[in-house]
C-alpha cells in the first residue's frame, strides 16, 4: 500500500513540476503573461464552460496588458503569443509574411476535404491556385458580370419585404436571418446559378441559408478542431456537416455536366471557372466544389453578420440612416438605377459599412503560427525569439476598440472614415478583412453584395429598433463568431 501511495505521489509530484515548466515558459522568456491560468487547461477555461468565446478571451487579454507589445497566454499546456502593437501587426501580416504564412486555425484534410483548398485553410501551392482563380473570379469586369445575379436578388429581397407588410405597417425581425436570407440567395444565384429558395417560407431545411445548420456554433468539437490541432490528427473531427460537403458536390457535378454543353453563358461564379477551363486551365470537380463552399461560408455567413451590425447602427442612429437614404436615392436618380457604377457611387455608404466592421467586427482575432524562426521586438522594448510551430493572435476588437487609435472608440462615428480623417488612421490598427497576402480575397465581393443589400433597404424602408433587442448588444459565447445574445431585433416599415 506504501508502494503505491509512494508511486501515486511521485506522479502526482512530476505532473505538477510538468505543468510548472509548462506554465511558466512565457515567464522565462521575459513575456508577460494573462491572469488566470488553471493547471491543464490554460486560460481557455471560460471558452470551453462557454462563459465567453474566443475572441472576447483575446480582447480582455489584450485589454489587460495595455502598456505591452506583447503578452502570453496558454491552450492547455501550450504557449500563444499576443502581439499588441500595430507595428508587430505589420511584421506578422506583411513585412515578414514568410516567417508567419500559415494560418494558426487548421482543419485535418481527411475529416473536412472540401473546406481544406479554402484560401483560409490551405497552404503552398494549393492556397496560391485557388487565391489566383478566386482573385480572377473577383475581378472588376467579372464582378461587373456578377452584379446582375446580385440585382436579380435585390428584387427578390424587396418583393419578399413587401409580402410581409401587406398586412402590417410594420415587419418585426431578427436581422441576422433577414440578411441571412439575402446573402444565401447571392450565393446560389450568383455563386451556382441555382434558385437558393431562401425567401420562401414553406422550403424549410432546403432552403440555401439553413443548409450550415450550427456550422459555427462554439461546440466543443470546434474548439478542438480549432484550438488543439494536434489532438484534433487524432480525432479526425470535421468542422464542415457531411450534409453540406454532399450537398456541394452533388450540385457542382449536376451542373458542370449540363453547363459544359451550354452555348449560352450564365452570369455566376460557376460559369467563371468552365471559361477558365476553357483557356486549358485544369479544373477538378473536387476543387470547384471546393470553391463553391469557401462562397457558401463566406459569402452568407460572414456578410450577413456585417450587416446585421449595420443595420443595428442605422436602426440606433436614425439620423445617420437618413443621411444613407439621401445619399443613396440621390445616386440611384443620378445612374438611372440601382447600377454597379452607383454603387461605388456610395460613399457615405463606404464609411457607414467601415464603421460598423470597426465596433463590431464579425471575427474578433486573426490566428497566424510561426514557420521560420524570428526575432519580434515590440516599442516597449520586449524581444522575443519566436521558433516555428509557436502561435500568434491578433485582437481585431481589441485593436478596433483601442482609445490610442480611436477617440471615443465606442461611439458609432462614419465620419472616421471620411476622405480627410480616414487618412489618419494608423495602419494596422483597422483590419475587418485581416491584411497582408492573406487578405480576405472574397472582400470585394462581399462589398459588393452588402452594398447592393443596404441600397435596397434604404430606398424603399425604414429601420427602427425593437424593445426585444437587448442593450447593450453582447456577444454570445456560443459561436466563435460575432452573434448577438438574443438577436438583433428591428422593426422595418415602407417609406
Amino acid at each position: 500500500m506504501s508502494a503505491l501511495f509512494a508511486l501515486l505521489a511521485g506522479a502526482f509530484s512530476l505532473l505538477c513540476l510538468f505543468l510548472y515548466l509548462k506554465h511558466n515558459y512565457w515567464k522565462r522568456n521575459g513575456i508577460p503573461t494573462v491572469k488566470g491560468c488553471v493547471a491543464l487547461v490554460g486560460h481557455m477555461l471560460p471558452v470551453i464552460l462557454k462563459r465567453m468565446n474566443f475572441s472576447e478571451l483575446i480582447r480582455l487579454a489584450y485589454e489587460e496588458h495595455k502598456d505591452h507589445s506583447m503578452v502570453g497566454i496558454y491552450k492547455g499546456t501550450r504557449p500563444v503569443l499576443i502581439v499588441r502593437d500595430p507595428s508587430l501587426v505589420k511584421t506578422v501580416l506583411q513585412s515578414n509574411f514568410y516567417n508567419f504564412h500559415e494560418n494558426g486555425i487548421k482543419v485535418v484534410p481527411e475529416a473536412d476535404p472540401l473546406l481544406s483548398k479554402n484560401p483560409f485553410f490551405s497552404y503552398g501551392e494549393t492556397w496560391s491556385t485557388g487565391r489566383k482563380r478566386l482573385t480572377y473570379a473577383f475581378s472588376n469586369v467579372r464582378l461587373k458580370i456578377l452584379f446582375t445575379a446580385v440585382s436579380g436578388v435585390c428584387k427578390k429581397f424587396e418583393e419578399f419585404l413587401n409580402g410581409r407588410l401587406e398586412t402590417s405597417n410594420k415587419y418585426e425581425v431578427d436581422m441576422k436571418m433577414l440578411f441571412s436570407r439575402f446573402t444565401g440567395e447571392v450565393v446560389a444565384n450568383a455563386g451556382l446559378g441555382i434558385e437558393g429558395y431562401c425567401f420562401e417560407d414553406d422550403a424549410g431545411a432546403s432552403a440555401f441559408h439553413n443548409l450550415a445548420g450550427n456550422t459555427f456554433a462554439e461546440s466543443l468539437g470546434t474548439i478542438i478542431a480549432f484550438h488543439y490541432p494536434s489532438i484534433n490528427r487524432l480525432l479526425k473531427l470535421n468542422f464542415l456537416p457531411k450534409s453540406v460537403d454532399g450537398f456541394f458536390r452533388k450540385v457542382v457535378s449536376e451542373n458542370l455536366k449540363i453547363r459544359r454543353n451550354e452555348s449560352t453563358p450564365r452570369n455566376d461564379f460557376l460559369q467563371l471557372m468552365i471559361d477558365m477551363e476553357k483557356t486549358g486551365e485544369e479544373i477538378d470537380e473536387e476543387s470547384v466544389s471546393a470553391h463553391a463552399v469557401s462562397l457558401y461560408l463566406d459569402g452568407t455567413e460572414t456578410s450577413s453578420i456585417t450587416l446585421n451590425f449595420i443595420g443595428h447602427n442605422l436602426a440606433a442612429h436614425p439620423e445617420m440612416q437618413e443621411k444613407l437614404r439621401k445619399e443613396v436615392r440621390s445616386t440611384i436618380e443620378k445612374h438611372g438605377g440601382l447600377t454597379f457604377e452607383a454603387l461605388k457611387d456610395m460613399t457615405y455608404m463606404n464609411q457607414v459599412i467601415s464603421e460598423s466592421q470597426r465596433l463590431f467586427p464579425g471575427l474578433g482575432f486573426l490566428h497566424k503560427t510561426c514557420t521560420e524562426k524570428f526575432e519580434l521586438q515590440g516599442s516597449d522594448g520586449l524581444t522575443y525569439r519566436i521558433k516555428p510551430g509557436t502561435e500568434l493572435v491578433i485582437s481585431v476588437s481589441g485593436l478596433h476598440g483601442d482609445p490610442r487609435y480611436w477617440d471615443n472608440p465606442d461611439v458609432f462615428d462614419p465620419e472616421r472614415f471620411n476622405d480627410e480623417r480616414k487618412q489618419t488612421i494608423e495602419k494596422m490598427t483597422f483590419l475587418p478583412f485581416g491584411e497582408g497576402p492573406r487578405i480576405c480575397v472574397g472582400m470585394r465581393m462581399a462589398l459588393l453584395q452588402m452594398k447592393a443589400c443596404l441600397a435596397t433597404l434604404m430606398n424603399n424602408y425604414k429601420l427602427e429598433l425593437s424593445p426585444r433587442t437587448q442593450l447593450p448588444l453582447k456577444m454570445s459565447p456560443h459561436y466563435f463568431m460575432s452573434e448577438p445574445v438574443g438577436g438583433n431585433w428591428v422593426y422595418i416599415s415602407k417609406l
